[in-house]
């Protein structure tokens, strides 16, 4: 009679584990969440600024010259509202979830536009004085994950789906 030895493949079934396995649904919620409320952090920040000079931010008359002078987008007025409650806007629907999917769109949109309008033109270089495009290709991927993944189940979008199929 012959013992076969046991497997040994345990080193291999963790690494395995580790590499390969999907996330719970809860983990995936949470990290929704988590890339939601940094979304909504930042573009209020921004938002609030360009429309009301909040957190020391420009206020509308200031971010319309910056955006007729500097973005060249022209009237600058019009693109300071428009910039503004995009960002704003965007940010409370992305922090509640609600039509998530349409504000991660317009708000990656927002991004494209400020790097092709102003950040292209300095690279991907935050050493500089002025910023390049590194952190508008960080909050564009951010929106891509919520506009492939949706807001997850810890959203106002989760319990309007749910009221719908009920």
């Amino acid at each position: 009679m012959t013992i076969s030895p046991a497997p040994r493949p345990t080193r291999h079934r963790s690494l395995a584990v580790v590499l390969g396995a999907p996330p719970s649904p809860l983990a995936r919620d949470v990290a929704l969440v988590v890339v939601r409320v940094v979304v909504a952090w930042i573009f209020i920040y921004y938002g609030a600024g360009k429309l009301f000079g909040a957190f020391d931010g420009p206020g509308l008359h200031r971010t319309a010259l910056y955006f007729s002078q500097t973005a060249h987008l022209r009237p600058g007025g019009l693109f300071a509202v428009v910039g503004g409650v995009i960002e704003f806007g965007g940010a409370l629907a992305i922090a509640l979830g609600l039509v998530s999917r349409v504000a991660a769109l317009v708000l990656l949109g927002d991004q494209v536009m400020a790097m092709i309008t102003v950040t292209w033109r300095n690279g991907i270089n935050s050493l500089s004085a002025t910023p390049g495009y590194e952190f508008n290709l960080t909050l564009c991927a951010l929106a891509v994950v919520v506009i492939t993944f949706g807001a997850g189940r810890l959203s106002v979008d989760a319990v309007l789906a749910r009221r719908l199929r009920a």
